[in-house]
């Protein structure tokens, strides 16, 4: 059988990984285009290219997976299989026609649940206790097809989305690589998938990190944990912007006032929250390298009594 393989970020490298150690080598490797990065707009390959040239596999950078120009490209391989782990383009009839035995995805999330761009970050932020990895075969809608299997994933007290991730992807490539032998062996479930349980992840966006300290502890504990690595979480402090990368619920209970520094200790500064307050363990100001909160209180002379945050309208915006 003829396999090709599409991601481009660090989460789908495990799944290439995997692939190739059994025995599943793909005809060619499908990622994002290089793209110019950080502040200093230097150019960038995907993570998923660089692990690819290392074993040594074919490269294709399309604009357009689903173009006419790069599926004339693709014919000549013969591809049977389409495998897929956040490509981060949505797939279009042609193209998903050109595979005889389907394309199947690895989804970080229990399908329908948290379908979209940014399933790990919003079951952090939620607050939920457990997620998940789907296997399910692509369709014209977003995260919609039929599942082939899934797994329950507990989210580990204080984990941030970049540890979810990681530790998601490597079990997640196990999964894809029993998925893939379902599917060559004609034995694949197709479960159809329940559309009036979905909820939605949209990609996350740099205000999903803003922090309003009128909301309850968990979700403001939420959003700093899963917003790291980006967009991180933000605040102002004395009218200056201060991201905020690790926290802890230090109570649940009990109405406080929104934004105050209730408490400064050796690790960390407490902060209140519409409900309860969070323990900040891990902050940043522009410019500088992330540092333990309770040197920065130390060294920026944070005090008891202080307001953090501006007063604005609570985000509408839902994961």
């Amino acid at each position: 059988m003829s396999i090709l393989f599409a991601g481009s970020p660090e989460f789908a490298v495990p799944s290439l990984r995997e692939l190739q150690r059994a025995g599943l080598s793909p005809a060619a490797v499908v990622t994002q285009p290089d793209r110019p990065r950080g502040r200093g707009r230097r150019i960038e390959s995907p993570a998923v290219k660089e692990e690819a040239l290392r074993l040594g596999l074919r490269v294709e950078q399309p604009r357009r997976f689903s173009s006419p120009e790069f599926l004339d490209v693709l014919r000549p391989l013969k591809p049977d299989l389409l495998v897929v782990v956040a490509y981060g383009q949505i797939l279009k009839p042609a193209a998903l026609a050109l595979f005889e035995k389907g394309c199947i995805n690895l989804h970080p999330s229990l399908l329908p649940r948290l379908r979209g761009a940014a399933p790990i970050n919003w079951s952090i932020i939620n607050g939920d206790k457990y997620t998940g990895l789907t296997t399910f075969f692509l369709n014209e809608e977003m995260d919609a097809g039929d599942i082939i299997f899934q797994e329950k994933a507990e989210i580990h007290e204080n984990e941030t989305a970049g540890e979810l991730g990681r530790r998601l992807a490597c079990r997640g490539a196990e999964l894809l690589v029993r998925a893939v032998g379902l599917v060559m062996e004609g034995r694949a479930a197709r479960i159809a998938q329940d559309d009036s349980q979905a909820t939605l992840a949209p990609r996350l966006q740099k205000t999903d990190g803003r922090i309003d300290w009128r909301a309850a502890a968990r979700r403001v504990h939420g959003i700093i944990m899963g917003t790291n690595p980006w967009p991180g979480a933000a605040t102002q402090r004395a009218g200056l912007p201060l991201l905020l990368w690790r926290s802890k619920i230090w109570e649940e209970t009990g109405f406080r006032t929104s934004g105050e520094v209730l408490d400064v200790r050796p690790e960390g500064i407490v902060v209140g929250c519409g409900k309860g307050s969070v323990l900040v363990t891990e902050v940043q100001t522009p410019g500088k390298r992330r540092i333990p909160a309770g040197a920065f209180a130390r060294g920026y002379r944070v005090e008891r009594g202080e307001r953090w945050g501006e007063e604005k309208p609570p985000s509408t915006r839902e994961g």
